[in-house]
């Protein structure tokens, strides 16, 4: 979804800047549990969400963004369409592996369109919204883990 999504933006309004995702810098296919970082974004289904850090199921083959230029990811950046990045045990955008399975710049893993109608993300969080879909989780977390939120809040937006 996330790589045919960035292949037809042009039909897709504010997505000038989207980059294409190419193969994995490791040049193999990832699949593990990582942490991402939710940016401040003009996502509605990601609404309430920035700023947290969230373990996500992640799996694929072709994750690494490629910008066709730098002013694609300045404009990006400016416009606060990159909604999600890949952190290492520091909380902290990276590009090592294996905390980047793919090796996209600035660990960027996710980006919304400009009125955040479209967003594109290459983790899973349809694999780990109930709590028991994740390895371990902290008990606070009942039935629901935090990514649950995001499908709450796309449910506002087409109910």
């Amino acid at each position: 979804g996330c790589q045919m999504l960035s292949h037809i933006k042009e039909l897709i309004p504010g997505t000038d800047c989207w980059p294409n995702f190419i193969k994995n810098e490791s040049e193999q296919f990832e699949a593990r549990f990582l942490s991402v970082l939710i940016e401040k974004n003009n996502s509605p289904f990601l609404d309430g969400m920035e700023g947290s850090i969230l373990p996500v199921a992640i799996a694929h083959g072709e994750g690494r963004v490629n910008f066709s230029n730098a002013s694609q990811l300045n404009e990006a950046a400016k416009g606060n369409l990159i909604a999600l990045k890949y952190v290492d045990n520091n909380n902290q955008g990276t590009l090592r592996y294996p905390y980047n399975p793919n090796g996209s710049v600035l660990g960027i893993t996710g980006l919304s369109s400009a009125d955040g109608r479209a967003l594109i993300m290459m983790p899973h969080p349809e694999r780990v919204f109930k709590s028991d879909q994740n390895s371990w989780h902290p008990k606070g977390w009942n039935d629901y883990g935090p990514w649950y939120r995001m499908f709450v809040n796309a449910n506002k937006i087409f109910a």
